[in-house]
């Protein structure tokens, strides 16, 4: 059976001597891994669509439960990642948090707007920002949102001091919960990301970490990528 579909390519693996193996975002079909042959060959025409944060239209062939890429029409390569060394660290926070949030045979198709999105949004220079508005939104789609409104005891926005409740993904005023220390500024930050606006440099960092301690809680995996982005972000003093 053969069928076509838009994916995003968000890790690849050399197989055997010519091959590759790729796990690839869907809309249609979530997460689903396929073989690409002969693609590490000198000049083979599908050597592209092999790359991760490959974003195209690919052709399967399906046999046994299991695929083959046949053919691929490029949408975008994010050319602008190879650039950017944080770019492209960002880029790969994008490309595990998918891999982790997503198992074969889910609905995809949010996750994989969101996820094209945010590969632009870093490949055109935005920053930080980016990957906060996307880990929110993924981790949202996931079922795990976070949310910066109101304190849900008081009623009053959280000024200064306050706490991030883990267990319902929520801000507090400092006296009103037992969650972990926030700072002002990492509410503003996704605050402004759930809004889809841009918080600071600052709070983006802190926001990522507060995300990533989130991520880690509500899925027990390790976002890696994210760790090691944040290692290059932070400034050495």
């Amino acid at each position: 059976m053969e069928f076509k579909t838009d994916a995003l390519v968000l890790r690849s693996a050399d197989y055997r001597e010519n091959d590759r193996i790729v796990t690839l975002l869907t809309a249609e079909r979530g997460k689903l891994s396929a073989t690409m042959r002969g693609v590490r060959k000198a000049g083979a025409k599908l050597h592209f669509a092999s790359q991760p944060f490959c974003f195209a239209e690919y052709v399967f062939a399906e046999k046994g439960g299991r695929y083959t890429v046949t053919a691929a029409s490029l949408h975008d390569g994010f050319y602008g990642l190879r650039e950017d060394i944080a770019a492209l660290y960002g880029a790969a926070c994008v490309a595990q948090a998918s891999d982790l949030l997503l198992y074969e045979g889910m609905q995809g198709g949010l996750l994989l707007v969101a996820a094209v999105r945010a590969l632009g949004e870093l490949s055109a220079g935005e920053g930080a920002g980016a990957v906060v508005r996307f880990l929110a939104q993924a981790l949202a789609l996931a079922g795990y949102p976070v949310e910066a409104g109101v304190c849900p005891v008081c009623g009053a926005v959280p000024l200064g001091r306050m706490k991030f409740d883990m267990d319902r993904g929520i801000f507090t005023c400092a006296a009103h919960s037992d969650g972990v220390p926030a700072s002002e500024a990492t509410y503003l930050s996704l605050r402004a990301a759930i809004g889809g606006g841009k918080g600071t440099e600052d709070g983006d960092l802190r926001a990522l970490r507060l995300l990533g301690a989130y991520f880690r809680d509500k899925t027990e995996a390790e976002p890696k990528a994210l760790g090691e982005y944040l290692r290059l972000l932070t400034p050495v003093h």
